[in-house]
Parts: structure tokens; C-alpha cells; sequence
């Protein structure tokens, strides 16, 4: 009996459950290690950018606001991603653990695309709210609610977590008989499935999907929101007005180009042509990293509400240490 079979559970006569999988990113890469190092300096900074974003809105009364509840969601969906997908690629590749075991795997891949998939429809929601701002700018505080921006974030987190629970369940059903290796970086789904030795319809179909409903979608939504905001901007006789309408959507377009570009840029060049394995995997990990990084800088770090906000802060604590002091 070979390494693989020794590794599987046989629960029938045609259904093998392997017992790990060997997840075999990052090969021959010269100097890999300094990438390594690359990502931990990413996700220190990660975690410190979205956690200060985090307890600023929490802390400040004033940024209890609609727009605010879809930063902060943003911030905690990027804090949530890069957790589930940074520390356990460093632990697999820094520290050679290259085996993982199959329901960690299958878990693994849930919460890095559900939390890369909100991060999406996050960024759909953020539209909408500009949206609002500059084609209904008498009614925004009537639409823009709380309870509205709630029933927004709450159904993509439901309806992507259903989407993803059955992606992940499909893959549950399938029979893995032949090789356990998995050509990525992380426990992917695509990489996943096609290993398996039985009928992988419905996972391919649960890929387009999946791509549609967090690629697609939400890119067309958002193009749509702004083709409104454009023409709305074009029957503003003020060209002053008009770029101050647009610099307040500048930081959310960035975002969005961030996110977007990058992810459909890997896929399509995927699907049209070769790209050596660890290019793939390479620019195919900065995709699900990268956002999630600038993420806060680029949208509240250097906002002037939020700037003050920390200011407040830090002057509400220098005052409070002052008085324990004395006291």
C-alpha cells in the first residue's frame, strides 16, 4: 500500500477521504524566505491599520454613523481575511508544515474566500452609499439609515456564507484516490476539486458561481452606481462643485481598483495564457493580502473625521493619565 492510500480513510468502495493534504506552493523560488518576511511585515501592519480603524469607530460616538458601520465592516472582513490566510501560509512555508489535515483544509478555505467575498460586497455597499450622497443628497439621511446599511452587510454575510458552505459541502462529497497535492499557496478550491477522482460537475459549476458572485456582481453594481454618479455630476453647472462631489467618491474608486484589478487582471491572464506556477501563485497571493493593507490607509486613516477622531482620543487619554497621576 502507498504513502497516499496510508493516508486515506476508505469509507465505501468508491469513496476515499484522504486523511491530508500536502499543499505544495512557493518551489524553487530563489530567496523565498525574504517574501516570507515580506508577509509577516504585511500582516503586522495589516492587523495595526484596520485594528486602530476598529477602535476608533467603536470608541468615538460621533462615527456611530451609517457610513462608518460600512468602514468599520470593511476593516474587521480585512482584519478576519488576512488572519485566516497569512499566519497559516507563513506556518506552512516558513516552517515547512506543508501537511494539513482534511477538514482544516476544507475549513481553511472557507473562511478565506467567505471573508474575501464580503470584502467585495463591502466595497458594493460603500457605493451605494456615495450613490446616495450625490444623485439624492436631500434624502440621504432618510436612506442612508442604520437600519438600512444593517439589512445590507447582514444579507451579504447570510447569502455568502450559504454560497460558501455549499461550495465547501460539494467538495465534502467528493473521492480523492489519486494524488493529495495541492498546486497553491493555500487550501484553494480549484486546486482542491481537481484532484478529486470522481464526477466534479457541480464544483465546476459552483466556481462560476462563485466568480460571478463575488467578481462579477459586485463589479457591475459598483460600475453602474458610478455611470449614475457621472451623469448626475454632468448636470451640475458648478465645475467647482462638481470636483468636490467627485473627490469625495476618489478614495472609494481607489479601493475598488485595488480590489477589482488585480483579482480579474490573475484570472483572465490564468484563462488566456500560460503563467509559470509561481508567478501564479505569487501575484495570486499579493491579490488576497495587498487589499486588506491599504484598505485602511487609503479610506479612513487619512480621512479628516477620522483623523480628529484619533486626536480627541489621544488627548481624552493624555488628560486621563494626567489626572490619575495627580490623584
Amino acid at each position: 500500500m502507498g504513502p497516499e492510500e496510508k493516508a486515506s480513510t476508505i469509507l465505501n468502495s468508491t469513496f476515499v477521504r484522504p486523511a491530508k493534504f500536502y499543499i505544495n506552493g512557493f518551489i524553487n523560488i530563489p530567496n523565498v524566505k525574504y517574501y516570507y518576511i515580506f508577509l509577516c511585515f504585511v500582516y503586522v501592519l495589516t492587523v495595526l491599520g484596520n485594528g486602530i480603524v476598529l477602535s476608533v469607530i467603536y470608541l468615538v460616538n460621533s462615527l456611530h454613523t451609517p457610513k462608518y458601520m460600512i468602514v468599520f465592516n470593511l476593516a474587521l472582513t480585512d482584519l478576519c481575511g488576512s488572519t485566516a490566510l497569512i499566519p497559516k501560509v507563513l506556518d506552512t512555508f516558513l516552517f515547512d508544515r506543508r501537511e494539513i489535515i482534511y477538514e482544516a483544509c476544507l475549513t481553511y478555505m472557507f473562511f478565506v474566500w467567505f471573508f474575501g467575498g464580503l470584502q467585495s460586497w463591502t466595497l458594493v455597499t460603500m457605493s451605494f452609499d456615495r450613490f446616495i450622497a450625490i444623485c439624492f443628497p436631500l434624502r440621504y439621511n432618510s436612506i442612508v439609515t442604520k437600519p438600512v446599511i444593517a439589512a445590507m452587510l447582514l444579507f451579504a454575510w447570510v447569502v455568502l456564507l450559504s454560497l460558501f458552505a455549499l461550495a465547501i459541502g460539494l467538495l465534502d462529497r467528493l473521492s480523492f484516490c489519486g494524488s493529495l497535492v495541492i498546486q497553491s499557496f493555500f487550501c484553494d478550491h480549484g486546486p482542491v476539486f481537481r484532484l478529486a477522482c470522481n464526477d466534479t460537475f457541480l464544483n465546476n459549476v459552483m466556481v462560476y458561481v462563485v466568480v460571478v458572485m463575488i467578481i462579477c456582481v459586485p463589479f457591475i453594481l459598483i460600475v453602474l452606481t458610478y455611470v449614475c454618479i457621472a451623469i448626475a455630476l454632468s448636470r451640475i453647472a458648478s465645475g467647482e462643485e462638481r470636483l468636490k462631489a467627485l473627490k469625495t467618491c476618489t478614495s472609494h474608486l481607489i479601493l475598488v481598483a485595488v480590489f477589482f484589478l488585480p483579482l480579474m487582471g490573475t484570472n483572465l491572464a490564468v484563462l488566456t495564457s500560460y503563467i509559470h506556477p509561481n508567478a501564479r501563485i505569487v501575484n495570486s497571493s499579493l491579490t488576497h493580502i495587498i487589499p486588506a493593507l491599504l484598505n485602511p490607509i487609503i479610506y479612513s486613516l487619512k480621512t479628516e473625521e477620522v483623523l480628529n477622531s484619533m486626536r480627541r482620543l489621544c488627548k481624552k487619554n493624555r488628560l486621563g493619565n494626567i489626572n490619575f497621576a495627580k490623584s
